[in-house]
């Protein structure tokens, strides 16, 4: 596909990414407290929608891959807009929880079929083998949806207020969202039933790949409750090391900018190197961010940084390193398959942090998620150990 063609589609679906985070996943650190003012539900119970919809998105993730792998991704992309939308219909007019929680479980089937890996898995059947450097620059794009979003829900709630706010975003998802899919996604031609079943079926990894594709879903679930547990639990772990919340934020704002800068580095690599060392190299910082916080060593900042830089490109690994294992034919439905326990482990995470610090206080909440961050290195170690022959890599 032509350069400028395909950076029109990238383009599409990063501004489609940036809304759909900012609309999920990111939407309730600016507008729970509000809606718990307005309401007068327990902010337990409103925050925790957000676990809900997580654990929606996982289940309904294999049958997403499945249909990418069958439709192709513009239809499957477009429903997941517009079940967001539908969604955040259902909370801005929702009378009471019950109903609130039902727009959140829309929510999440929207997340399953319009977050990170269907997007992934479109640019996999669009573009096979070649569709690392596509999968890079996403990830830029989707690195921004908090910068984006965060400030523009801020800007609406004091206009709006929080329904109105989320009625917005429901809007933009109709308006700019799905014109954006239908008008530069390409479409791609059906797969016959019987193809679609012979690649999706359960005949599609045998003998060794099954144990690697165990090993990366293992690699998914440990990063996400990593990773979960230290961006929502971040400010509180901070703090517990003797930081002011001021210092804390200060810090915290490293983050972005560490992660952004990460995917800058490994676009310009040019994709020299095999994905596994982009996994190592992920891992990695993420443990050693961690364990230096949990060392408490004085380095806050170059400990969220490096934490900041290998969550980046993590983004970029867990996109690239399966299709680099499994091939494009098989792609779409092996991310959907991973998605489910990656989005699973994101969904607990929330809940065992504030267990586990509530138990144990965070010094002690902060070593375990320092283990988590150790065992998820040693896994992608692990990983490297079981393709280096297959795919001719160096040793260390």
């Amino acid at each position: 596909m032509h350069a400028a063609r395909r950076w029109s589609v990238i383009s599409a679906l990063g501004i489609v990414q940036i809304f759909a985070w900012g609309s999920s996943y990111y939407l309730m650190a600016v507008l729970a407290a509000p809606i718990v003012a307005d309401t007068g539900w327990a902010q337990p119970w409103v925050v925790g929608a957000i676990s809900v919809a997580l654990v929606c998105a996982g289940l309904v993730s294999p049958r997403v891959g499945g249909a990418i792998a069958r439709f192709g991704g513009r239809p499957v992309l477009a429903a997941g807009c517009a079940l967001l939308a539908l969604g955040l219909i259902l909370i801005a007019t929702a009378p009471n929880l019950a109903a609130f929680y039902a727009g959140w479980c829309v929510i999440g089937l929207g997340m399953g079929a319009g977050l990170y890996d269907p997007a992934f898995a479109t640019l996999g059947r669009l573009y096979k083998q070649d569709a690392r450097a596509a999968i890079s620059a996403l990830t830029l794009w989707g690195g921004f949806a908090s910068t984006v979003c965060w400030p523009l829900s801020s800007w609406l709630l004091d206009q709006v207020g929080w329904r109105g706010t989320v009625a917005t975003y429901a809007v933009i998802h109709l308006l700019i969202c799905l014109p954006l899919i239908f008008g530069l996604i390409p479409r791609e031609p059906q797969v016959q039933p019987e193809a679609h079943l012979c690649a999706a079926g359960s005949g599609t990894l045998v003998g060794h790949e099954w144990m690697v594709f165990m090993v990366m879903a293992s690699i998914l679930i440990t990063a996400g409750l990593a990773v979960t547990l230290i961006s929502v639990h971040l400010l509180t772990l901070l703090q517990a090391q003797g930081l002011t919340l001021s210092e804390a934020v200060a810090i915290g704002a490293l983050l972005e900018p560490a992660q952004v800068a990460a995917r800058v580095l490994e676009m310009a690599g040019r994709e020299r190197h095999h994905p596994i060392w982009t996994l190592i190299v992920a891992t990695g910082s993420v443990a050693t961010g961690i364990v230096l916080l949990a060392m408490n060593m004085n380095v806050p900042g170059l400990a969220v940084i490096l934490y900041g830089a290998g969550n980046g490109i993590f983004s970029i690994a867990r996109g690239s390193l399966p299709l680099a294992l499994f091939g494009a034919v098989r792609y779409p439905v092996v991310m959907g398959r991973l998605a489910r326990p990656s989005l699973l482990a994101q969904a607990a995470a929330p809940v065992l942090g504030g267990a586990l610090i509530a138990g144990t206080g965070a010094e002690a909440a902060l070593m375990v998620i320092a283990c988590i961050g150790m065992a998820n290195f040693m896994l992608a170690m692990t990983m490297w150990c079981m393709i280096r022959k297959r795919a001719k890599l160096p040793s260390v």
